[in-house]
């Protein structure tokens, strides 16, 4: 009898709110009560006991007081695994978090899943040697989308495509017969997404529709700088509803009628992928591998990196031909299928049992 696999995923917590979280915390939803798949959280962030509870105010104590603790839990955490699948961002990050996890998976000879996420890869990858030697070093790479597979190519890295997953019990489509100038971002508030391009369009579209809204949801380094901006354009009807948490994020999308992102650098966006459930239609720049998921006139509208004003005329041409907003929007729920868990759920227990032998397979799961 094939037993039932333990894999170690280590990934950030909610504690660091973003699509890695995200993603990872939807994956350990899903696996819950799987008949095939005991999978648990790792934190890369794991919460420093009293003793140390200062050191996390101060930005270089609080990365020390982390990796002090991060080690030891990944040892511990780690042999209990058959698999252990690692959440990969880019950079300094990369260092600090999937590299110590996968140089203890070595030394407790567990398989390692590498599970790169960054849209930063391109510039990450031609700068970082080690990066590099990592990714080729492990047993597989699975990133999100066709623009990472192709980026991990061109370096001679082997990687297979497995997406993220969209929950479409909790974002509910909902066809709009007539959009409204209702407008909705939930990118966190950094440089690589490019807000300012956001609040540049709105203005633009607000000269045109006064009672246009625009919904920021997300927190970031650049808070303080979006809210002057919006202040220097003159910008009414602006909300900035600050961290939601995953489970209540669905009603923001439920109530917008456009999804509007710029980001400068992005990969395989789940907000892209939630507009899509919802029935949002999408206005996004053409951006890492955003084109991948969003084909522009078929899925949504695509311009380019940086260009307010070719977002504000995509998002003029939503509100003005109903017709072509529906059949977006349509065309756009329709690939959700592919994102759903029970499409996703294969491919990962697939990876996953490649990865173990099969006299391991076989065995009885340890008490």
């Amino acid at each position: 009898m094939v037993r039932r696999l333990n894999i170690a995923i280590v990934a950030p917590s909610m504690g660091i709110l973003g699509g890695q979280a995200v993603q990872a915390a939807r994956l350990l939803r899903s696996w819950r009560d799987d008949p095939e798949i005991n999978a648990w959280l790792v934190p890369i962030n794991p919460v420093p006991p009293a003793p140390f509870g200062a050191a996390v105010k101060v930005k270089y104590l609080r990365t020390l007081a982390t990796q002090l603790i991060y080690w030891p839990l990944l040892i511990k955490e780690l042999r209990k695994a058959d698999v252990v699948h690692v959440f990969s961002a880019s950079y300094f990050s990369f260092l600090l978090a999937p590299l110590p996890a996968v140089l203890i998976a070595r030394l407790l000879g567990k398989p390692v899943v590498m599970n790169y996420r960054s849209g930063e890869a391109p510039d990450h990858l031609k700068r970082s040697r080690v990066a590099r030697a990592t990714l080729r070093g492990v047993d597989q790479n699975a990133v999100p989308s066709r623009f990472l597979h192709d980026v991990f190519g061109a370096y001679g890295i082997r990687s297979e495509i497995i997406p993220n997953i969209v929950d479409l019990e909790r974002f509910r489509f909902r066809r709009r017969e007539c959009l409204q100038p209702r407008l909705l971002s939930t990118r966190n508030f950094e440089p690589l997404y490019n807000l300012p391009c956001t609040l540049r369009a709105f203005r633009l579209i607000q000269d045109r529709y006064p009672e246009a809204q625009l919904t920021l949801v997300g927190s970031g380094s650049q808070d303080a700088a979006l809210r002057r901006m919006v202040a220097d354009l003159h910008l009414a009807h602006v909300t900035f509803a600050g961290r939601v948490p995953p489970e209540d994020i669905w009603r923001y999308y439920a109530e917008a009628d456009i999804y509007l992102q710029t980001p400068n650098i992005d990969n395989m966006p789940s907000s892209v992928l939630e507009a899509f459930a919802s029935g949002c239609a999408v206005v996004a720049t053409n951006a890492g591998g955003v084109p991948a998921i969003l084909t522009d006139g078929l899925h949504g509208l695509l311009v380019n990196c940086d260009d307010h004003q070719a977002a504000a005329d995509a998002v003029f041409r939503l509100l003005d031909d109903s017709v072509l907003a529906q059949r977006l929007a349509g065309a756009a729920f329709d690939t959700c299928a592919r994102y759903q868990w029970s499409s996703v759920r294969a491919q990962w227990v697939s990876l996953y049992r490649r990865m173990v032998s099969p006299s391991a397979m076989a065995a009885p799961t340890p008490a």
